[in-house]
């Protein structure tokens, strides 16, 4: 295969470096890459791009009207039955869709409220006539909805949400209330002017029984006049502080009387004497199966992540290669500023991490298509799914705001203008990490789900071999499975992974030690909280409480170790030996990092000594000199091009100047006219004297 490189590049001038960037490119865009080329050619349309120093209401404006283009050009309608239009394809639908936050974020998001969380609401929460019923005009447009789940008082905790939704038997009918302003509906997309309907999570009550939270189908506005229905109240939240494309807004509800039919029955249903049957007899399960089915919020969320960072990188690192900063390594020529081994600590780091996170992602979106296309669709299969899902959308959500402050930062002043994107993608993506779910929040789903599996693992096991886990000796001891995968097993030996800064390059010992944290973490935790279930509520509360911390930091290890392993796995995909190589290096990178950045946890609990900590940062020094030159390389494969970046400071033209400046110093120091600089004529001085 004949590579491709950058001209700019340094490593195009060495024949021991190559990268495949056309391979790579490739391999990032994954299983569904026609699907993704072709969002991305959308994506590149000017129609869709979002204008800076647009009013609210003016973005608002055209933010609707790009819809219509979406559905035009077919670009969001594969998830849905292909008895109404769509393709059954999840998978697809997702990685198309993540995509559009490159056109603009407010677009990706409102997309998302009116077919990924209210058009899917209809799909997975309701039944075949639901379907048929509403899903045509929510797919073309005709029905503008809202996704109204949010309130005011209870944000994440949608289990305790307080709208009620009462059956009426005698009229067949539920009777939505906000029964205090708490429980106003909040942060409502399409709430605030376009949607006309909506699907409401209310308290759904029959007979004097709560059967807990429930999905409704709701008119909201007079699809002519745009004016509330009776006992509708809104308001409109106005200027954000970003996806401001975005018509977010309050929702309440004064007995508005819905037909007993708009329940969207798929897992709870009302008879018309009243009479509540559920094919779940669990409560607590069924609240969180219902939920379960409206994830794939959370799989875009952490895709659109990776495509900003992508971005934002692509940006930085151009410009990084081209500008010039200061002359301490030359009289005359100054630096570049990638050259400069800071700069390399600022970005590379990110660039590894931003690969993990594309590689795990790609995991998770074929975990996604397998649930929801019943090629795996366990109730265990659906677990793993949510677990991921938390996971991942957290970290890479985190991970995207950290690298667009950074690159913008990394640029300097040009980094702040708007034409060069970050701080509109900044604002933007901000609220990324907490709405779909709180991070903190997730991250302690997650982190509970790691208790119960490594519960599982050791009800059947007496004391003494839990001790000797906790203790950091329980060899050869299968662990907890961190609902996806076996964690490698615990090495009872702790002093091999003493070994030298150079020796972490070896993927088992970087392996050994991510996963040795996780294990480690999770046993601490299993080990405080194993007395809570035994105290009154209140007492148990506390104990949990006071570990809540290490709870969200041992989840946060677990995705990091699953991003890890999804980097390694990828590797055994890269056949041109070339980038295989910058690859395993980059894989190393985001690996040391890791392990340096959690430094302290890894010295207080005798992982590795004062002495091979001290050899760490100098290690991952020389990994990043040796991935500089494929760095342009490592953000081309990324595959985005001038009308997805439409940066200025990424289109050659910094180069253009620098190379202008250079020409011209160079003219001045061959001609006679230039001035002589003082420090000259003082260096002669001296020279003089000494003579």
């Amino acid at each position: 295969m004949t590579q491709t490189m950058n001209p700019l590049s340094p490593a195009a001038n060495n024949s021991d470096a190559g990268v495949d960037v056309a391979a790579l490119g490739e391999l990032l865009l994954g299983k569904w890459a026609d699907v993704r080329l072709a969002a991305r050619a959308l994506a590149g349309n000017p129609e869709l791009h979002k204008i800076e120093g647009l009013t609210h209401t003016e973005h608002r404006k055209r933010v609707f009207q790009q819809l219509g283009i979406l559905v035009q050009q077919n670009g969001v309608h594969r998830a849905f039955p292909t008895r109404l239009g769509g393709s059954d394809d999840h998978g697809g639908n997702v990685a198309g869709f993540e995509e559009l936050v490159i056109a603009d974020p407010s677009l990706q998001i409102k997309g998302g409220v009116q077919w990924g969380l209210f058009g899917s609401a209809v799909l997975h929460l309701g039944n075949q006539e639901h379907q048929d019923k509403w899903l045509p005009g929510i797919m073309n447009l005709d029905i503008p909805g809202s996704f109204a789940m949010t309130e005011i008082g209870h944000g994440s905790d949608v289990a305790s949400i307080a709208t009620t939704a009462t059956y009426d038997a005698s009229s067949q009918e539920f009777v939505i209330n906000t029964p205090f302003a708490a429980a106003w509906k909040e942060y409502i997309g399409n709430a605030a002017v376009d949607g006309i309907a909506a699907v409401v999570f209310a308290q759904l009550i029959t007979k004097g029984v709560n059967h807990g939270v429930h999905a409704f189908y709701v008119d909201l506005r007079d699809p002519k006049t745009k004016e509330f229905l009776p006992g509708i109240q809104g308001r409109d939240d106005n200027i954000k502080g970003g996806l401001n494309g975005i018509d977010n807004g309050r929702l309440a509800f004064d007995n508005v009387h819905i037909p007993r039919t708009n329940l969207l029955n798929r897992y709870g249903d009302v008879a018309p004497d009243g009479s509540y049957s559920s094919p779940i007899a669990s409560p607590g399960r069924r609240f969180f199966t219902m939920l379960g089915t409206l994830v794939q919020g959370r799989v875009s969320l952490n895709g659109a992540a990776v495509a900003a960072s992508k971005v934002a990188l692509k940006i930085a690192i151009q410009y990084a290669t081209e500008r010039r900063q200061f002359n301490a390594a030359s009289d005359t020529e100054e630096v570049v500023l990638l050259d400069y081994q800071r700069h390399q600590r600022r970005l590379l780091p990110l660039l590894a991490t931003t690969y993990a996170a594309a590689f795990a992602h790609e995991d998770l979106l074929v975990k996604f298509n397998d649930v929801f296309s019943g090629a795996h669709d366990t109730d265990e299969d659906r677990q793993d799914l949510e677990t991921l899902a938390a996971a991942y959308k957290s970290l890479t959500t985190w991970h995207a705001l950290e690298t667009l402050q950074e690159c913008r930062e990394a640029c300097g002043g040009a980094g702040f203008m708007a034409e060069n994107r970050f701080t509109s993608l900044r604002a933007d993506l901000d609220v990324y990490a907490t709405f779909e779910g709180d991070n903190t929040v997730l991250l302690q789903l997650v982190a509970k789900r790691l208790l119960a599996d490594y519960s599982k693992e050791f009800r059947n096991l007496d004391f003494g071999v839990l001790a000797r886990f906790v203790a950091g000796a329980a060899a050869d001891l299968t662990l907890n499975k961190t609902g996806l995968r076996q964690v490698a097993q615990f090495v009872s030996d702790t002093g091999s992974a003493q070994k030298s800064a150079k020796a972490l390059k070896d993927a088992g010992t970087q392996h050994q030690m991510l996963a040795d944290r996780v294990q480690t973490m999770v046993a601490e935790v299993a080990g405080a909280l194993k007395e809570a279930a035994k105290q009154p509520k209140d007492k148990g509360a506390q104990i949990f409480n006071d570990h809540q911390n290490d709870l969200i930091e041992a989840a946060r290890a677990h995705a990091e170790l699953l991003q890890w392993e999804s980097f390694t796995a990828a590797l055994g995909r890269i056949s041109d030996p070339g980038t295989k190589r910058v690859m395993t290096r980059l894989r190393d990178l985001f690996g040391l990092s890791l392990i340096e950045k959690h430094l302290d946890w890894y010295l207080m609990n005798g992982r590795i000594s004062m002495l091979r900590a001290r050899t760490l940062a100098p290690y991952i020094n020389r990994v990043l000199s040796k991935l500089r030159p494929h760095a342009l390389d490592l953000v081309d494969a990324f595959g985005y091009g001038p009308e997805h970046l439409r940066a200025t400071i990424a289109t050659g033209i910094e180069r253009e100047r620098q190379d202008e400046a250079r020409d011209y110093y160079r003219k001045l120091r061959a001609s006679s006219d230039g001035p002589i600089d003082e420090k000259i004529l003082i260096q002669r001085a001296k020279t003089a004297a000494k003579k």
